[in-house]
């Protein structure tokens, strides 16, 4: 996936698009695939990188979610147990199998969360990951030997999905490119091109590594942006009504000696009626979230003060060694674009179902939604857009596309499983070139070779691509990625020919930003 050829392709292509998706995070690059594997001409943008702003952030969870049963949401449970099945069918390499406990301290407990569980794996059906199990507080804490004794009555163990939510992303983009869409990051739309009677027919766009315009006919556009949904919106008519309510999530990354084990701890209910993770990921200990209303958006949030508090006072209630503030490797923020409900109330009573609208202007919005249903999200998406432009109505296959790098037994590859099948081209470069085997930090698994297979063929632009969302070291440890970015800048450089200014400029801009990452 090169970034030059992809360009070409989207600047010299002759008459309208079939689609022009507007956003490349986890919605946007769906719609782009779903599109292009029905055989459609699909053309995706991205004012960032892929996967910049919320697609990044999450929980890196693959679930149902159980809180959506308890809110008797059964019906969008069931999507995304199913979903949940169909994707790790799909991509073995980066969809994996996690226990999650749930500590009982209280009597009722055992039978209340024993019962719900048992009707998750109903629900799951053919699509389950493993049957839950009431457990006693000895088995409890061989699966958590972390967790606070006092008071411990036992645990109710269930099972559901981990994955690496930017990695999912740029496989999802490589796959949509092999299918035939044309794929730009660093690409935003300043404006929507319109017929004389005020429909939507493209964008004016900017290459944000030129500054160079032009414009992208489509037979519709779809508007996959995010939390900026209402912004690209407003292009098309500055009088409508907001139709995303933000909400701010929080995570914060420990040592894994915080969470000793495979398993991982999930708080039903905390003091504020929020779901808590704490969860074993790439070698740390990572745990959240929050739920909080925001008026501002940003491709950058910030961890709030007392999201960071909440957090660590939640994890001391049921952590034997609770972490302190001084333990944070890396905390980071990210924005769901959770859909309005009428009459207001609280975030976490808002949709997390996905909403499809269509604008008097044809404009076309998809918002909502959450990482687990992106492939049903796009296929709704698709269908409504074969409808609103009059193209032929073929069928999604997206159910039974393996996406690139699909492997069953990635696992052998170590920390490279993230790649699948592309780790071996990574482990071959790196043993043709010995010094790219080198690691870019004693404390994290990354090599050098890492850096170059993404800046050759994952259309990774910056430092901050590759720290962030090729390989996840700013999320993992901020204070380790500010140690490699110098070598990362000096790799990266190497490989596009550009020079010490290029780099000194590159590693301003990364420190300015990841400096974020560490709480003060």
């Amino acid at each position: 996936m090169n970034r030059a050829e992809q360009l070409e392709r989207l600047r010299a292509h002759s008459g309208p698009w079939d689609l022009l998706v507007i956003g490349g995070g986890a919605t946007g690059v769906g719609c782009a695939l779903d599109a292009a594997a029905r055989g459609f001409q699909v053309a995706l943008i991205e004012q960032h990188d892929f996967g910049k702003g919320t697609s990044s952030r999450s929980t890196k969870l693959v679930h149902g979610g159980v809180r959506y049963l308890e809110q008797g949401n059964v019906a969008l449970v069931m999507e995304a147990l199913k979903e949940r099945g169909i994707l790790r069918e799909n991509a073995p390499h980066l969809v994996g199998d996690l226990a999650f406990v749930v500590p009982n301290y209280e009597w009722w407990e055992s039978p209340f969360y024993g019962v719900g569980l048992r009707l998750y794996d109903l629900l799951a059906g053919k699509y389950g990951f493993g049957a839950s199990k009431n457990l006693s507080k000895e088995e409890t804490l061989q699966r958590l030997p972390t967790l606070k004794q006092d008071g411990l009555r036992g645990g109710v163990v269930y099972f559901d999905g981990q994955f690496d939510d930017s990695r999912l992303l740029i496989h999802l983009a490589m796959t949509a490119t092999e299918q035939g869409a044309a794929m730009v990051n660093y690409c935003s739309a300043q404006g929507l091109l319109k017929t004389a009677d005020g429909m939507v027919r493209g964008a004016l766009v900017r290459d944000e590594e030129t500054g160079a315009g032009f414009e992208i006919e489509a037979r519709v556009v779809i508007n996959a942006t995010g939390c900026f949904s209402d912004g690209v919106r407003r292009m098309a008519d500055e009088s409508v009504a907001p139709m995303v309510a933000p909400s701010q999530g929080i995570h914060l990354v420990f040592d894994a000696s915080f969470l000793k084990g495979d398993s991982a701890i999930m708080v039903p209910h905390t003091s504020d009626g929020r779901v808590m993770f704490a969860i074993p990921w790439h070698g740390h200990t990572l745990v959240g979230t929050t739920d909080t209303a925001i008026s501002q958006v940003s491709l950058e949030p910030v961890p709030m003060e007392q999201e960071i508090q909440f957090i660590l006072e939640t994890s001391a209630l049921y952590l034997d060694k609770p972490p302190s503030r001084s333990d944070i490797l890396s905390s980071w923020a990210g924005i769901r674009p959770l859909v309005k409900a009428a009459g207001g109330g609280s975030t976490a009573s808002l949709s997390r179902d996905h909403s499809i609208h269509i604008d008097p202007s044809g404009l076309l919005t998809i918002a909502g939604g959450k990482w687990t249903t992106y492939r049903h999200m796009a296929e709704d998406c698709v269908d409504q857009a074969i409808v609103l432009a009059g193209l032929d109505d073929r069928p999604c296959v997206t159910r039974r596309l393996r996406i690139h790098g699909y492997h069953h037994y990635a696992s052998k590859f170590g920390h490279l499983q993230v790649y699948g099948s592309d780790a071996i081209p990574i482990q071959e470069m790196a043993r043709n070139h010995p010094d790219r085997g080198a690691r870019l930090h004693a404390d994290l698994p990354y090599l050098e070779s890492e850096v170059i297979w993404a800046a050759r063929w994952e259309m990774a632009r910056t430092v901050e691509d590759i720290l962030a969302r090729r390989t996840r070291a700013l999320l993992l440890n901020a204070r380790a990625a500010l140690e490699m970015a110098p070598r990362v800048a000096e790799l990266m450089a190497g490989e596009f020919g550009f020079d010490g200014v290029w780099q000194a400029a590159q590693l301003d801009e990364f420190t300015r930003m990841a400096k974020r990452y560490l709480p003060e």
